[in-house]
């Protein structure tokens, strides 16, 4: 009896036809891919919103702090519910709100080298950028709360307003961030540090905190003591080209800088020229508060 078999040529045929497949349905498994990832960014800032709302119902009223502040003579430890912390920045201090805390154990000490523990702090987008302090979400801390002190170390740049007077539907409370690394040409930023150290080049440096559009000679920068356009931070738009970001009313939208009112250079780094209505509060292109 004579066995049937493909010939060479039909094999070939069904071997094409399988690419063809396999090149039209990656490119759709990758869109899908990312959009997902958007999704659950855009989720973990709603839930950063609603912690927000909840601080502020049990703090009567003020908004969260970027971080709470450096008391000179103190231990600067503070008891968020689960043990004595550090100077715990925002996203530990809403995440204690909710419970969802960041990290499973408190931290006594000022250490940077530490990663977040619980996928609600983490951007599926980035999943590598897990440290503390290079930190992939950036809150809006210049207009809603620095507890930083003033040159002259006698008060706080700028003591958490209260949220009653914060137009919530207009501003942003927090984004996907960048850190400093905003301040540089994409071909002159550097690799992102998961060990938590400073550098104003890397992706993400110091992107727990994002300054707004528009900055001036006398306010404050997101790395503090690095008050030039290579210290400035900014949202990420990793997002094909835009940033997820969440307002104070809780909604989030995806959004381009340019959206945000940020000014971009030539060369693809952020300005600290642009308008700060979507991050003052006030609805106004305000001035950040003196750091004077």
């Amino acid at each position: 009896m004579r066995r049937r078999a493909f010939t060479l040529v039909e094999l070939l045929v069904v071997i094409g036809i399988i690419a063809i497949l396999i090149a039209i349905l990656l490119p759709v498994l990758s869109r899908a891919r990312r959009q997902a990832a958007t999704a659950k960014c855009a989720s973990n800032l709603h839930q950063f919103a609603l912690g927000w709302s909840m601080y502020a119902d049990a703090s009567k009223g003020w908004s969260v702090p970027g971080r709470l502040p450096d008391i000179p003579g103190s231990r600067n430890l503070y008891d968020i519910g689960m043990g004595l912390t550090y100077r715990p920045r925002w996203y530990e201090l809403l995440g204690a709100q909710t419970r969802a805390y960041a990290f499973h154990d408190p931290l006594p000490a000022d250490i940077n080298d530490r990663q977040v523990e619980n996928e609600l702090y983490i951007c599926p987008a980035v999943p590598e950028w897990t440290n503390c302090r290079n930190f992939a979400y950036g809150y809006n801390f210049q207009f809603l709360g620095n507890e930083r002190l003033k040159d002259r170390g006698t008060e706080f740049i700028n003591y958490p307003v209260p949220v009653s007077r914060i137009k919530a539907a207009d501003t942003v409370l927090a984004a996907d961030s960048m850190g400093s690394a905003a301040g540089h040409p994409p071909k002159r930023r550097h690799q992102y540090n998961l060990d938590g150290s400073a550098d104003l080049n890397s992706w993400a440096n110091h992107g727990y905190l994002i300054d707004p559009p528009r900055l001036t000679a006398l306010s404050d920068y997101g790395t503090h003591n690095h008050k030039l356009i290579s210290g400035r931070s900014a949202p990420d738009p990793r997002h094909n080209g835009k940033a997820n970001v969440a307002f104070c009313d809780g909604h989030v939208e995806l959004l381009s800088l340019q959206d945000l009112g940020y000014a971009v250079n030539a060369d693809e780094s952020v300005a600290i020229s642009g308008d700060n209505r979507r991050f003052s509060g006030t609805g106004r292109d305000d001035d950040p508060p003196s750091s004077k």
